[in-house]
Parts: C-alpha cells; structure tokens; sequence
C-alpha cells in the first residue's frame, strides 16, 4: 500500500477537524494562558489566487480595522449637499433640453432647470463648500475625503443597491460587509463581525443587501436595532438556568447525526455556528445596548437632547457603531431612519423631504466622527457616507429630482483617508463627471486597500471560477489616501 493511502481523501468537517485536533487546541488554550500568545496565519499567492478557504488575515498592513458605513438610502442630491453648482441659479427655470442632452429619466417627467433651495458656505482650513443642509457634518470637512466624481451603472434603486452593496447589480452576491468578515474575520468571538443597524427603513431589494451570497452562511449581516430589544429572543425565556444549555445540546446531537450522514455541509455547519454565536450574544449584546455609562456630554454631542425623534434615533445607531467598534467588530452598516418623508427620494417637494432626512442624520454623523477623533479611535476606523446614486439638476415635475447615475457625490472620513480632500469634478450643471470618473468597483477596492486587502487576491470559487467582489474591475483611489 502507498504511503500515500494514509492520508484522508476528503475534506474534514468542522466537527471532525475539533475531535481530531481536540490536544492540538488543548495546548494552544494552555500557552495562551502563560503568555497571551498570539499567531498569524499566511498563504502562498497561488493558494491566494486560487483556493476558497478562508484568507485568515490582511494582504498587507491595513490602516483601517473596521467600516462604518453610513448609507444614505434613496440618492442624496449631489447640487443640493456637496457639489454647488452657481450656472443652475442663473438658468433656473430654463429648458434643460436646450442647455445640454437630457438622458432618459427613470419617471419621463423632465421639467425646468431647478436651483438648489439652499445656500453653500465653505468650511474648515481646507474651505470646502458644504450647503446648508449639514451645518454639523461642515465642521468635520477638514477630516473628509470629498468624493465628487462617483458613477453608477443603475438607474434604479433595487439594482442600484446591489451593485453598492455587491458589486453586482443582480441578487444573490455577497454583500461588501460579508466579504470583509470572509477575509478578515471578527475581533469579538461574542458579537457577529458584520452587523447592520436597522433605523426603520430597509433599502429597496431588502435583505439581499446584506446577504452572504454564495458565501458560506455564517457571514452574512446581523440585523440589530437600537433600543433596549436590538434583536428578538435575546434574553432567555427559560426559568430553569440549565435548561437552555440542555435544549442546546440536544440541538448539537441532531446536528452531528446530520453531519455524520451527510460529511461536510453548509447549512448545518452555519447553523451551528450561529446557535453558538446567539448564545453568547445572551450575554453580550444587552450591555452593548445600554448606554447608561455615556455621559451626558457624549449623548449631547450625537444629538440624543434633540426634540426631532428621528435625530434621537439614528444618534443612537452612531453611537451604537462607535460601541460595535470598540468591540471589535468588523463592519458595520446604518440604514435610514424612517422620517415622515421618504427616504431620500425627494421625486416631489425637495426641499421638505431633503431638509426632515438631513436633520435626522446630520448632528449624530458629525457627532460620531467628533466622538471617534476624541477617542483616538478614527485613526483605525474608515467612515464612509454614500447613497446609491444622484439627482438630476433639473426639476421631476416642478419641485423634485429624478434619478441620476451619472454623477453624485460621496465621501470618506478616519484611517487612511486624506482630510480636506476635494477629488473629481462634473460639468456646470453637476449632471456627469468630467474629470476623474469613480466607479462602485473603484469605491471597494479603495475600502478593502485600507483594510489590508488586496480587492484582486481576496477570492472565492463558485461557478468554475474564482469570484471577488469587484469582479474583473476596480482601483484603489489613491488621491484620497493619506
């Protein structure tokens, strides 16, 4: 018989690997306590480029080790937030038609050249024009990264926020938040590494946002809301103290049947996972919710004082994300509060919907990055404040926006980034770019770049191929890299 015969011809399941190693991991437990001894793990490039495992680490040093991304849910108007644009308050009212060519529009409702209802004043040493629509957030400019040049290949919502959050604009890939804790992992064995906190509004396309795609299954988000309940069944109905901890086990011994019978699968081996992660989240997410040892001055600064519901809603999503990051966890993403406009899809009465969405997010944003920077905590933490694409500059019907992907601007904040940063420009009218285009590929490469990932080298075979999040596309955006 070859030597060769003795080794195993499949691949170990979870559950046979730890019967197996079970001594192994006994003395690894056993040095860590004479030492904290910590281990790294790397790979070969071919294993890299080609292998479906776990990465187990950073490509090179990163200088972000978590995101909060900040989602702006509807299209945020590029002319009316970060991009002023002077020709559209001299040709207001005028016919776009005979200004430039007007792309189709999503609702075919083209009126007049429309104005922006809001004044810009620059700010910051840096003097960075921010329109009166985010007082708070103009006094952060001097640590943003103003991107004024993104694309996107969507007109429409529900593509558009897969292509944000996927890199594909069709259901079913994984979502950027699932591929950071593929590649990465979590720093908090108690609290999931991705987590979206959800401010009442979920975005067009739903829960497949932040889906794990063909991912394995224990990567995909955690949706928690703020408030004493984040998330259901998180405090133990059981009166007896063991008894839990019984159902749990008799739980294991279906699942390792199912697994005996069945070799390596998916399904169960995530679902165990997960049992075992909402278990100690019992315990953990409950304190992470009470902001009882905030102080008042903290509280004050995300807006928690203010007497619009909504700011008091999402200042304690920001403040839930700044807890998340002090944990560990790896990538955090807020939906919109649910204000009594829509999101920000102002299709009508711009000026109302904009102003009720800017005064929700506006003080907590700008209280997050203040809060961050005091703690010494947005060195190593990458804000990033984006929507799904633009408004055109003419008007929808008389007083709102439609859809526009061919312009909108978005910006970044903390590790890595180059504050006071002004890149790409569009025409006189902010309605495309015509100078330094930005892609979504682009905007991910640049994120897992400062995260110590290499978007080319972070791979997962599915469908004869290896797949990555920004498929076959994507630069890092070095102009706005420190």
């Amino acid at each position: 018989m070859s030597k060769y015969h003795n080794f195993m011809q499949r691949p170990l399941s979870r559950r046979e690997m730890l019967t197996i190693c079970k001594g192994g991991f006994g003395s690894l437990a056993f040095m860590s306590l004479f030492g904290a001894t910590t281990f790294s793990c790397s790979r070969s490039k071919t294993a890299l480029d080609s292998s479906s495992s776990l990465l187990l680490g950073p490509h090179h040093l990163p200088k972000a080790k978590n995101v909060i991304f900040l989602y702006m849910d509807g299209g945020v108007s590029q002319v009316d937030s970060f991009d002023p644009k002077p020709r559209l308050a001299k040709e207001n009212g005028q016919d776009p038609r005979k200004k430039f060519k007007v792309d189709a529009t999503q609702f075919d409702n083209v009126g007049k050249i429309l104005k922006s209802p809001w004044d810009f004043k620059q700010y910051g040493d840096c003097g960075m024009p921010v329109s009166d629509l985010f007082p708070h957030i103009a006094t952060c400019v001097d640590d943003i990264a103003l991107i004024r040049s993104m694309t996107s290949q969507f007109p429409e919502h529900t593509n558009a926020n897969y292509f944000l959050h996927t890199g594909s604009g069709l259901q079913g890939r994984p979502s950027m938040g699932s591929w950071m804790t593929y590649g990465l992992g979590s720093e908090n064995k108690n609290i999931p590494g991705y987590v979206v906190l959800d401010g009442g509004l979920i975005p067009p396309g739903g829960l497949d946002n932040f889906k794990n795609g063909f991912l394995p299954a224990s990567y995909q988000a955690s949706i928690l809301r703020a408030g004493p309940q984040p998330v259901a069944n998180i405090i133990p109905k059981e009166n007896i103290p063991n008894l839990q901890e019984r159902k749990l086990d008799f739980i294991k011994q279906l699942d390792d049947k199912q697994l005996e019978a069945l070799g390596e699968a998916d399904a169960i081996e995530s679902a165990i996972s997960n049992y075992e992660l909402a278990y100690k989240m019992q315990s953990s997410i409950p304190e992470l919710t009470e902001f009882k040892e905030e102080t008042e001055a903290t509280k004050k600064l995300y807006g928690f004082d203010s007497d619009d519901p909504h700011t008091r809603g999402y200042a304690a999503q920001c403040l839930l994300a700044r807890r998340l990051v002090e944990r560990g966890v790896r990538f955090i993403e807020l939906t919109c509060p649910k204000v009594s406009a829509d999101r920000w899809d102002q299709h009508g009465d711009l000026k109302d919907g904009h102003e009720k969405n800017a005064h929700a997010v506006d003080q907590p944003i700008a209280g997050l990055i203040k809060d961050l920077k005091s703690r010494g905590m947005l060195e190593e933490t990458l804000v990033v404040w984006t929507g799904e694409f633009g408004r055109t500059p003419f008007a929808q019907g008389t007083d709102g926006r439609d859809h526009n992907p061919s312009a909108f601007s978005m910006w970044m904040a903390g590790a890595g980034i180059k504050g006071g940063t002004i890149f790409g420009r569009t025409d006189e009218y902010g309605y495309r770019v015509i100078e330094n285009e930005v892609t979504v590929h682009d905007l991910h490469a640049t994120i897992m770049h400062l995260m110590g990932i290499d978007h080319e080298r972070l791979t997962f075979r599915f469908g004869g191929r290896d797949m990555r999040l920004t498929d076959v596309h994507g630069h890092v955006i070095k102009d706005v890299l420190a």
